[in-house]
């Protein structure tokens, strides 16, 4: 899929490639977008890679003086599982949990989905809403732009080949302001938007509206602000009629198109639903009632956050053979750089245990950890595996022992044709990890980016819950 794959150690050693390959390369760090358009041939000038998810620093969150930054490298389950973001930027920690599942969230960064510039996006409307700030760099300097600015049509942005986007700011919301993100999928998780919308609110001592914002997604070519809306609710209180009134206006004001998910009419009926939705949630002040306390993020006892930096740009020719851990063992393979990581696991490294079912990033067979941290092989580079330790489904088992959920997926009878049995297996292996007495809702949160084709779930999760109850006796 890629001539060359470089692994940077340092921001400079990026941009100096950017400067040198320009249209030619793209910066991968989530991979859950430039990995699935390059299998598809839709990025044909593109054949330069540049990973930079060893730079040591980049995946912080920090409130500096009431302004967010959020490193390049800040994936959504970082956004999701940062307290200050969820009590101080909630729309953005909901729209990151909308985001795919555990899986995707642990790779896909906030900055590459600014980047993709798909109006169905969910992150960029409540970053809008919130007046985020870029910074770009390159070999010549930097500069910041208004994210409102950075984009001219659909997909496209303002940046230039040779630069990256290496902070993301806005300033926190305030003890007067409240805000809300809503989503339209198709399912539960793993949805790209039909509509998705951002209201925020400031409000002075008698509640009444001071100031308003509220932003729509895929309803048109980019993420709109809705000015008519916005003047309207200011210098009010939030009555029933004055909600009533701002949703009809929000809906008449967009265009949406007729695609494969949904109508024209039934998005701008939609509109009009979830920015009632969302006026009545902050009205009562209850707009963060359903985001979980304690979800499953399946992220390890680091939070998928850097360790080591490697020492030195590496260049993963056909010369350059992969040296990792692979279930505790030392393997270095001369072959495989230009594959996916589940593609060389199954093909150089003999491990067949991973299933490819989907090849994109949906059905989650391909479940591996990486660096203790539960991703999508299939949309993670192989070059990528390169000084990493990976378990596979091979590396359940501990001397010769099963792991209490492999054991409880054979006593429930929770295997029926197996094909996605791998995936399964290793979420619920790193959700007994990180929550050994798993509530329901973190049982069906682990497995949110599993698919079986076989059954109603219902023998899988009794596996999790009984894997729980003997891991526990086990312990005792």
């Amino acid at each position: 899929m890629w001539d060359q794959y470089y692994t940077v150690s340092t921001i400079e050693e990026t941009l100096q490639l950017l400067a040198e390959y320009r249209e030619r390369a793209r910066i991968i760090a989530g991979g859950t977008d430039i990995l699935i358009e390059m299998e598809r041939g839709q990025r044909p000038n593109v054949d330069v890679l540049i990973d930079i998810t060893r730079i040591k620093g980049l995946d912080e969150i920090r409130l500096e003086d009431g302004v967010f930054h959020l490193g390049c490298l800040v994936t959504h389950n970082h956004v999701v599982g940062n307290s200050r973001i969820v009590e101080q930027a909630l729309p953005l920690a909901q729209a990151s949990w909308e985001v795919g599942a555990p899986q995707i969230r642990n790779r896909a960064t906030i900055a590459g989905n600014l980047i993709t510039a798909s109006p169905a996006n969910d992150t960029i409307s409540p970053l809008i809403t919130m007046d985020a700030q870029i910074t770009l760099v390159s070999v010549k300097g930097e500069r910041q732009v208004a994210l409102k600015d950075f984009y001219t049509g659909l997909r496209k942005h303002i940046m230039q080949p040779d630069e990256m986007l290496l902070d993301i700011t806005f300033p926190a919301m305030t003890e007067n302001e409240r805000g809300v993100f809503l989503k339209l999928g198709l399912r539960r998780a793993q949805a790209i938007s039909v509509v998705n919308a951002t209201v925020i609110l400031t409000f002075d001592a008698d509640e009444v509206v001071t100031k308003a914002a509220i932003a729509l997604g895929s309803v048109a070519p980019t993420i709109i602000r809705i000015p008519q809306a916005e003047e309207a609710l200011v210098g009010n209180k939030l009555t029933t009629e004055l909600m009533a009134e701002v949703a009809r206006l929000t809906a008449n004001i967009p265009t949406p198109i007729d695609d494969v998910r949904s109508t024209a009419a039934y998005r701008s009926e939609m509109i009009k639903v979830f920015i009632m939705r969302g006026l009545r949630q902050i009205a009562a002040n209850e707009q963060g009632k359903t985001f979980p306390e304690t979800p499953a993020m399946l992220w390890g006892d680091h939070e998928a956050r850097v360790q080591e930096g490697f020492a030195q740009q590496v260049n993963h020719s056909d010369h350059q053979p992969i040296e990792a851990i692979i279930n505790g063992e030392k393997m270095i393979i001369e072959t495989g750089q230009h594959k996916t990581l589940l593609d060389w696991l199954r093909e150089d490294a003999k491990l067949p245990g991973s299933k490819e079912g989907c090849a994109e990033g949906e059905c989650g067979a391909c479940t591996v950890f990486l660096d203790d941290v539960a991703v999508m092989s299939c949309m993670v580079a192989a070059p990528r595996a390169h000084q990493a330790d990976i378990v596979t489904v091979e590396g359940l088992k501990h001397n010769g022992t099963l792991h209490p959920i492999q054991r409880a997926f054979i006593d429930d009878a929770a295997v029926q044709c197996g094909y996605c049995t791998p995936g399964f297996l290793m979420a619920g292996a790193k959700l007994l990890d990180e929550h050994p007495k798993p509530s329901d809702d973190q049982i069906n949160q682990s497995i949110s980016g599993n698919l079986c084709r076989c059954t109603g779930y219902y023998n899988i999760v009794k596996a999790f819950k009984s894997a729980s109850q003997s891991q526990r006796v086990e312990n005792e």
